[in-house]
């Protein structure tokens, strides 16, 4: 085992976005499993240390490959095309403009029906952004990781929306 190995062969999962969860958590336990501090215990101060350093390495990239936009993400950034959100905000017309049409309708909704099916609205089309990042990392032909970044920050634009969403819907349930 390499501590400095991507987090897909540190598991030994292949290089894919399209991951089975029970798979990913399978391989995750295991792998905790066999370097979990406590196993250590009796080795004293500087094994538990590399221990809990394994475990740590380990639970991090749990969390990445679990998490589909980081994961995909993260299978952008090892084909070298890094999504760079923070930085990165251009995107296609159209898009900016489904933004704003949903943003409109989110602050025009008078009811949570209209909310929940501005949410349905949304979900689908994220749903088909899923399906497209797969087409894009997973499919034939090579993955094109400079279309799935960018799908990745469209995701992320949309998970932002879904979260306000939520929100407005707790609304009308606290009401």
């Amino acid at each position: 085992m390499n501590i400095d190995a991507d987090d897909f062969t540190l598991l030994g999962l292949p290089r894919t976005f399209a991951l089975e969860r029970a798979q990913l958590d399978a391989a995750w336990k295991s792998l905790q499993a066999r370097v979990h501090p406590d196993r250590f215990a009796a080795e004293g101060a500087a094994s538990q240390r590399v221990a809990m350093q394994w475990a740590v390495r380990v639970n991090e990239a749990h969390q990445r490959l679990k998490d589909p936009l980081k994961r995909a993400a993260y299978l952008c950034e090892l084909a070298g095309v890094p999504v760079n959100a923070e930085n990165n905000t251009a995107m296609p017309g159209a898009f900016l403009m489904q933004q704003m049409q949903w943003r409109e309708a989110l602050e025009e909704a008078g009811s949570a029906a209209d909310v929940e099916a501005l949410q349905g609205d949304v979900l689908a089309d994220r749903k088909a952004r899923i399906a497209r990042v797969t087409q894009l990392l997973d499919g034939t032909p090579p993955a094109d990781a400079a279309s799935a970044a960018q799908e990745v920050r469209a995701l992320m634009f949309i998970d932002r929306l879904l979260e306000e969403v939520d929100s407005r819907l707790e609304q009308y349930e606290d009401l």
